[in-house]
């Protein structure tokens, strides 16, 4: 788990991490900075590769922190990359009404969060038919909340991807359900296997401890 510090002021410069990763690898690096140090001229796609190389290159390193690596840049960026086709959260603030003003909007998230004056709103809960007459929860957040989560995802694959196992699809960019089925089909011709089991966890998320 990399750890992003959030206190006012500190944000980006705070050593925590913990060891709890994939293939049992760690980082053990600061990068110590503060958060928009980074130059303009660098391009978000060249500063991802950056944290990309660095994570290949020392295996057994530890982020401690990425803050420093969040400016407006990388907002736009998440911003761009967020889908724009979901309904609003609490705030009722659809993606259209906040293009419209995108670069003020940006430049306002990137101050409250460098100041750490930006708190997560509460994720609205909705309810979804489900086929057998059930219904299964899920939470709508803002829209800005998730062009920061965005930009948090953004900063930890380059990261993550260097220690996944090959078998793992889920959430991973340039990976699908369709991939993971046709490795499955493959192993199980080449390994001969008869019995497949299929299991699941109700409620998954609400009842895993975390």
């Amino acid at each position: 788990m990399v750890l992003l510090s959030a206190r006012p002021g500190r944000w980006g410069s705070e050593a925590q991490a913990t060891h709890c990763r994939e293939g049992e690898a760690g980082y053990d690096v600061l990068l110590k900075g503060k958060m928009g140090d980074t130059s303009r001229s660098q391009t978000v796609s060249t500063k991802l590769q950056q944290i990309a190389k660095q994570a290949e290159d020392y295996p057994q390193m530890v982020f401690t922190t990425l803050a420093h690596h969040i400016d407006v840049d990388l907002l736009r960026e998440a911003y761009r990359r967020t889908r724009k086709n979901s309904s609003p959260g609490v705030d009722g603030i659809t993606a259209k009404q906040y293009g419209e003003h995108l670069e003020e909007h940006l430049q306002d998230l990137y101050d409250r969060l460098k100041s750490g004056r930006y708190k997560a709103p509460p994720v609205m809960r909705a309810w979804l038919e489900k086929e057998n007459g059930k219904k299964r929860p899920i939470g709508k957040p803002t829209f800005e909340d998730k062009i920061v989560q965005r930009a948090v995802v953004m900063l930890l694959e380059p990261i993550y991807e260097q220690v996944f196992h090959d078998f793992s699809h889920g959430f991973r960019r340039g990976r699908s359900q369709h991939r993971a089925l046709k490795e499955l089909r493959e192993n199980l011709i080449d390994l001969r296997i008869n019995w497949i089991v299929i299991a699941d966890i109700t409620g998954l998320f609400d009842n895993l401890d975390h």
